[in-house]
C-alpha cells in the first residue's frame, strides 16, 4: 500500500505542475490511466484481504482456491505496479540527466 500512496501523490504533484500542459499534450489521458491502474489494485488488494479474513473465520462461501487466486491476483497486480512506477522513475532520471 505504500507504493500507492506514493504514486497517487506523485500523480497528484505533476497534476498541480502541468495543469493545463497535460491535457494539450494527451497526458490526462494516462494520468487518468494510470489512477484507474492503482485503484484496481487497491481494490485487488482489499478484495484478497477480505477473503483472507472470511476463510480464517470458517466462511462456508468461502473456499481456500477463490481466496488463493485472489490473493495471487493482487500480488501480480502489485508487481506490475511496481514495475510501472520503476520505469516511471528510470524516465525521470533519464530526463532529468538530459543536457539542455
Amino acid at each position: 500500500m505504500p507504493i500507492n500512496n506514493a504514486l497517487a501523490q506523485a500523480v497528484a504533484r505533476l497534476r498541480q505542475a502541468t495543469p493545463g500542459a497535460a491535457s494539450a499534450a494527451g497526458g490526462g489521458d494516462f494520468l487518468a490511466s494510470l489512477q484507474s491502474a492503482l485503484a484496481s489494485v487497491s481494490r485487488a488488494q482489499s478484495v484478497a484481504s477480505e477473503l483472507q479474513r472470511q476463510f480464517q473465520l470458517e466462511n462456508p462461501h468461502v473456499s481456500l482456491e477463490e481466496t488463493m487466486i485472489a490473493m495471487n491476483k493482487a500480488q501480480i497486480a502489485f508487481a506490475a505496479a511496481l514495475q510501472v512506477r520503476n520505469r516511471l522513475v528510470q524516465a525521470y532520471e533519464q530526463i532529468m540527466n538530459m543536457p539542455v
